[in-house]
């Protein structure tokens, strides 16, 4: 199967094309959104877009299906919100996620507020599109959220940690941790880049030597996913639907929402973007969004699917409904991810049964592993799947 890796993630300013029209990727600033950015952002889907938006694992929002003209209307607006970068190469340095739980203006929102600022610099580190950090809060919930670079409350301090290593840079503060971080990805980028990408993972699988005043993780401390393996498989998010510490997760099916369940969150507080598929409402208590997932136990949250046919030029098949139907077949606790070619866009980890479509109504299986890992069965029929799911 042939794909193309675009190695770059859409922004405001850099839309991707699509099968549906243009991407166009907003980074709300520390993933949140006041209810009045959020109307607005929904109007923007419906009056430019096609009213469908993708909640993505980077804690971003996605509005689809513009053209040109809407495009350019849809960048004037998120400029008068507060939402547009000056440049499409620092949007693209400014990914960070933030824990969706930290407290507003707390200390690691303060950190992730410093990253961004060091990122969106004239003299920022010129790291790949795709190179990102993940801060996080007490209790950390970011471990399995992509991420390059993580920092993590540990004691009276921070450590900021390399994805793929088993060193840390220690800092007695979040705001030293945040400068350190910074400074672990300008050292990446002396020798972790090739030909404008790069990964941290693939760059410690080569590098030998830490960075400079690194210290060794303790055991409980080292990285769960060493270099050639998964990040992890594709089960229940860490956070499910339900009541949080500052409001209440809602869940999406595949990451998909609409311009009207993000109008009518909006209209109930303040929204934090989150990296699991899931919107965070904060200060509600059980809100009620025609659509939206409240049970933890659904099985659609146990489903990674992309965008697929016909939204997808990449992809060989409507692969969004064939997860549906399979839904109610899964075994608990069992993951699922349904791609629409090899690239595998919708999640990189391992999942417990993983389809790759071939063709319009061809499909290969792969158990326990990911899209382009060798296939068990190949050029299945969609009837013949459900009974090999278990």
């Amino acid at each position: 199967m042939s794909f193309e890796v675009k190695g770059w993630c859409p922004g405001a300013l850099r839309p991707m094309a699509s099968g549906d029209g243009l991407v166009l990727r907003i980074r709300a600033r520390n993933g949140r959104l006041e209810p009045w950015q959020a109307q607005a952002i929904a109007d923007l889907s419906w009056s430019h877009g096609n009213g469908m938006m993708d909640l993505t694992s980077r804690a971003n929002l996605q509005l689809r299906g513009l053209d040109a003209r809407g495009h350019g209307k849809a960048t004037a607006a998120l400029a008068r919100l507060g939402l547009l970068d000056d440049s499409p190469e620092a949007e693209a340095r400014r990914n960070v996620i933030l824990s969706p739980f930290a407290p507003l203006g707390g200390a690691a929102w303060q950190a992730a507020e410093t990253i961004a600022r060091a990122m969106t610099a004239p003299d920022a580190p010129p790291v790949p599109g795709k190179f990102g950090f993940a801060v996080d809060a007490d209790p950390p919930v970011l471990a399995g959220t992509p991420a390059d670079i993580r920092l993590r409350p540990q004691g009276p301090g921070w450590l900021v940690l390399p994805d793929g290593g088993d060193w840390a840079l220690p800092a007695r503060n979040a705001g030293q941790a945040a400068a350190r971080a910074v400074e672990l990805a300008r050292w990446f980028t002396q020798g972790g880049v090739r030909d404008g990408r790069g990964r941290m993972r693939d760059h410690l699988c080569h590098a030998p030597d830490p960075a400079p005043g690194a210290t060794p993780l303790p055991p409980s401390l080292l990285c769960k996913y060493p270099c050639d393996s998964a990040t992890g498989t594709a089960g229940a998010d860490p956070a499910g639907p339900g009541p949080a510490p500052n409001g209440w997760l809602l869940g999406f099916a595949f990451g998909q929402i609409t311009a009207r369940q993000l109008a009518e969150a909006a209209a109930l507080g303040p929204l934090r973007l989150t990296p699991w598929r899931a919107l965070l409402i904060e200060g509600a208590s059980r809100p009620h969004i025609g659509g939206a997932i409240l049970d933890p136990g659904d099985p659609l949250l146990r489903i990674h699917a992309c965008t697929g046919a016909p939204g997808c030029p990449q992809a060989l098949a409507n692969v969004r409904a064939l997860a549906r139907s399979l839904a109610p077949r899964l075994a608990p606790g069992q993951s699922l991810h349904v791609s629409g070619c090899a690239k595998g866009c919708a999640y990189q980890g391992a999942a417990s049964v993983t389809l790759v479509a071939t063709g319009p109504d061809r499909f290969d299986l792969i158990r326990n592993g990911r899209p382009r890992d060798p296939a068990g069965l190949t050029g299945l029929a969609p009837d013949r799947i459900p009974p090999l799911l278990r």
